[in-house]
């Protein structure tokens, strides 16, 4: 009697233990974020724990690449959250291309996470450049203040995997010898820079999202109704009014570089010309 009393709590225990597994699985169970993360540097800056509980580190190319500044953190940074907006107030720049070597040993699914805010200029085509990874031009001609405006976090995620040897990023293949080049390049408006990077373990979906931009919403949601309205009940077509580029105007505009044309005032002075220098020919003469 007791030992078959004995087989059925352990019977239960273990239904119990397994009925536990089952949901912590159904709920995410396994690595949770933080632990997906493999290498994290936030930079031009100290070492710093974000909500979720990933670590970045501090910035190991300090006195040896570039320039850390720290001017942004003078300024409130849009879509962050607060503590973490540091991630986004310091950042690495450099007169040239730079970048970071991040080792990597286990073949498998990636995600790369640049982070960036523009806090020093106020309109686009101030700072434009590319983002290249292991030579592979991942983010082209990014304008950081054309994309999101000014003092507002923007992240660009570029998932890339790793197998046998070799790197697949975009439906680019090359080979992959143990390191990660990610490389910020200098084009012809100004220098390249970063805020903050980490490379994750997963997919798209488990990269955490920022916070809703409302400038970018309601762009969205009138290119949605404007096609809406593209076609009529008939299937015929109504006029749609142009839309505006896609970005967010947060400073002032860029200068009209005929504001300041003095061209009116130049015909005036080549008639002034014209009727000074016979009169001083005659002069001379008499």
């Amino acid at each position: 009697m007791q030992r078959l009393t004995a087989r059925l709590v352990a019977g239960l225990v273990a239904a119990v233990l397994s009925l536990l597994t089952k949901q912590c699985v159904a709920n995410g169970g396994g690595p949770n974020l933080a632990e997906r993360v493999i290498w994290a540097v936030n930079s031009g800056g100290e070492a710093h724990v974000d909500v979720h509980g990933i670590h970045f580190k501090k910035d190991p190319l300090e006195g040896k690449v570039g320039k850390a500044s720290d001017y942004g953190v003078r300024l409130p940074i849009l879509r962050s959250s607060p503590e973490d907006q540091i991630l986004y107030q310091t950042e690495r720049y450099n007169e040239d291309t730079f970048g970071y070597d991040i080792p990597i040993r286990d073949e498998g699914s990636y995600i790369l996470v640049l982070k960036f805010s523009e806090v020093y200029f106020a309109q686009s085509q101030q700072k434009v450049f590319d983002v290249r990874l292991n030579g592979h031009v991942v983010v082209k001609d990014l304008d950081i203040f054309d994309r999101v405006g000014h003092s507002t976090a923007h992240d660009e995620i570029v998932p890339f995997s790793i197998n046998r040897g070799k790197l697949t990023v975009q439906g680019e293949v090359s080979t992959f010898n143990g390191k990660l080049a990610v490389e910020f390049v200098k084009g012809y408006y100004d220098n390249p820079k970063v805020c903050a990077l980490y490379v994750m373990k997963g997919t798209l979906d488990d990269v955490p999202k920022l916070q809703p931009h409302p400038g970018l919403e309601k762009h969205e949601e009138d290119e949605e109704e404007d096609e809406e309205t593209e076609g009529g009940e008939d299937g015929g077509k109504k006029p749609v009014l142009p839309r505006s580029k896609n970005r967010v105007q947060s400073g002032p505009r860029t200068p009209n570089p005929y504001a300041a044309d003095n061209s009116s005032l130049m015909f005036p002075i080549l008639v002034a010309f014209g009727v000074f220098i016979p009169t001083l020919f005659c002069l001379c003469r008499l």
